[in-house]
């Protein structure tokens, strides 16, 4: 009897000790070593991004040139006024722009700048005196006997960042200075909105957030025709030759990207990486019949067949699988000798004075005609050299859509310069930096925000530091352009939401968060219980073995008590 209890209290003990193990060392030790790491993101201030309030800021400088005030005006210049306007494009996201505003009148060196014979002249003069910063403006008050700009024209927009703005005697005469400056204060931001920033090319940037108004038609389509923001692009000039025994042709690609596309580039370099390739392709056919026109004794093809010009020629252009960046494809294709001349007509039935359509985010195709180098006697194939001028000037035209440089009509009585050879003025490139650092700012608190919530509802997920270091980068880049841009540095604000939307990016698409490496909870189940129930089952049996056991001794305790 005693060696059944000893061996009864032995097994008790066993019993409890492996309880003990199991509980006390083994759940502990599974649970950690099993556990999804998961690296600390700063959740608090991706919500704070998460509602995005915008503050833009430029600076204007409106300088008075001599017979624009009066002498009495003059003893209160200069003067600083600023000046705010608010903007709720939803409920998430706030826009405000604030304009600083400095009055001055005119140097000495200035006013002999605005003496020159013509506006560009005296706008090459302003500018060798002093060159104004990035995302800046200066409006030069010039009185209405100036001979700088024609009689229908009030405002003309330089290559620089520098306007003319005429004021009529009218507008001075008999007013204080506080008058004159709430006059001019509506056409001063009027000259901004040009050449500056607007709200309609902001909110544009920010289509990917938030949806835009159907009645904004030209914003919308001037979004949708230009590539979206990227750190780099592939550039691809091709050559068709759909016939290479009717003509043998040569282009100087290579000279002609180095004369008209790479001034714009350098221009471009703060926003993107460009690079550069050419082809020929030989027996590249349209891929549409074109319809031979009597009347003109010419084919033409009509702009509802355009669109099934680009997929049969698209097939041939190949790709660049090493790079990840948007592809412009610049097309020149020349008829053969039995389909010309070729001509392009758009939706009225008229022909299109540059024979060359673009396709928005994709590229543009011209139709290089060449039969008047076929004489009667000429021996094929005719070696043809192309003009690259020409072709170029239309490539160019395309490109600076298709990277969203706005080439929308000035507001009346308004006189734009036309392009230099560097293919954009220096405020044209303001205008797309604004633009662009509103973008960027605007789809990586999209990016980090969505990530933010994939990582809160699969809690499986693990965030290893590298991750937790992109997005903290990203964080701190955002933080820093929408500082920046409210200070009204814009080449630093475009240089932190470049940084931003590349380590959002990188943290987005990195591979470890791939939701197929991780099991849901079923799955997990199906797994471990397989594992654990056997030696789980004799445990519990044997824990319940002995609470009923103590249960009975009492039971025996308080029944020989009574």
């Amino acid at each position: 009897m005693a060696t059944t209890e000893v061996e009864r209290r032995r097994g008790q003990l066993a019993a409890l000790s492996i309880a003990a193990v199991v509980i006390l060392i083994g759940v502990p030790l599974w649970w950690r070593t099993t556990e999804t790491y998961r690296a600390w993101l700063p959740v608090s201030q991706i919500q704070e991004l998460a509602n995005l309030q915008l503050q833009l800021s430029a600076d204007v400088e409106v300088v008075f040139a001599r017979g624009t005030v009066t002498p009495e005006q003059q003893k209160k210049v200069p003067l600083t006024l600023t000046q705010d306007d608010e903007h709720v494009v939803d409920e998430d996201t706030a826009l405000r722009y604030r304009y600083e505003t400095r009055y001055r009148t005119a140097t000495i060196m200035e006013e002999d700048a605005l003496n020159q014979p013509t506006a560009a002249e005296a706008d090459l003069s302003l500018h060798t005196l002093s060159e104004s910063p990035c995302g800046s403006l200066v409006v030069y008050v010039i009185p209405e006997s100036s001979s700088l700009l024609p009689e229908d024209v009030d405002v003309y927009v330089g290559q620089r960042r520098t306007a003319l703005l005429r004021i009529g005697a009218q507008t001075r005469v008999g007013r204080t200075l506080e008058q004159l400056l709430s006059h001019l204060e509506p056409r001063v931001k009027q000259v901004l909105q040009v050449m500056s920033f607007s709200h309609t090319d902001i909110t544009a940037a920010l289509s990917d957030r938030v949806r835009l108004s159907p009645g904004n038609k030209e914003s919308i389509a001037d979004s949708m025709r230009a590539f979206k923001s990227s750190p780099g692009y592939e550039i691809t000039f091709s050559l068709l030759n759909p016939d290479p025994k009717s003509h043998r042709l040569h282009w100087d690609i290579e000279g002609a990207v180095q004369t008209y596309i790479q001034p714009l580039l350098r221009k471009l370099a703060p926003l993107a990486n460009f690079s550069i390739d050419s082809q020929t392709l030989y027996y590249a056919m349209l891929g549409v019949n074109p319809r031979f026109d009597s009347s003109r004794s010419a084919y033409t093809l009509n702009s509802d067949s355009l669109a099934h010009v680009i997929n049969p020629v698209e097939a041939r252009l190949g790709s660049n699988a090493a790079s990840s960046n948007p592809v412009l494809n610049f097309l020149l294709y020349v008829p053969d000798a039995h389909h010309s001349p070729l001509h392009i007509n758009d939706h009225k039935k008229q022909e299109v004075p540059s024979n060359a359509f673009h396709s928005p985010r994709w590229g543009g195709i011209m139709v290089y005609n060449v039969n008047d180098f076929y004489g009667p006697e000429a021996a094929f194939p005719v070696d043809i050299n192309i003009d690259m001028a020409k072709v170029m000037g239309v490539f160019l035209a395309q490109l600076r859509l298709l990277l969203g440089v706005q080439s929308s009509a000035p507001p009346p009585r308004f006189l734009v310069a036309p392009c230099s050879s560097a293919g954009i003025a220096d405020w044209e490139l303001d205008r797309l930096m604004w633009s662009r650092s509103v973008e960027n700012i605007a789809t990586a608190t999209t990016t980090i925000t969505s990530l933010a919530q994939l990582l809160d509802q699969i809690g499986n997920i693990v965030i290893n530091d590298n991750i937790a270091q992109q997005v903290s980068s990203a964080v701190t880049s955002l933080q820093l352009a929408v500082a920046e841009l409210e200070s009204g540095n814009l080449r630093f604000a475009l240089q932190y939401s470049k940084e931003a939307i590349l380590a959002s990016e990188r943290a987005f698409f990195d591979p470890s968060l791939l939701h197929l490496l991780y099991f849901p909870d079923d799955q997990k189940f199906a797994i471990y219980i397989p594992l654990f129930l056997p030696m789980c089952v004799p445990i519990l049996l044997s824990l319940l073995k002995i609470v009923s056991d103590a249960r009975q001794r009492r039971r025996e305790k308080h029944a020989k008590a009574d």
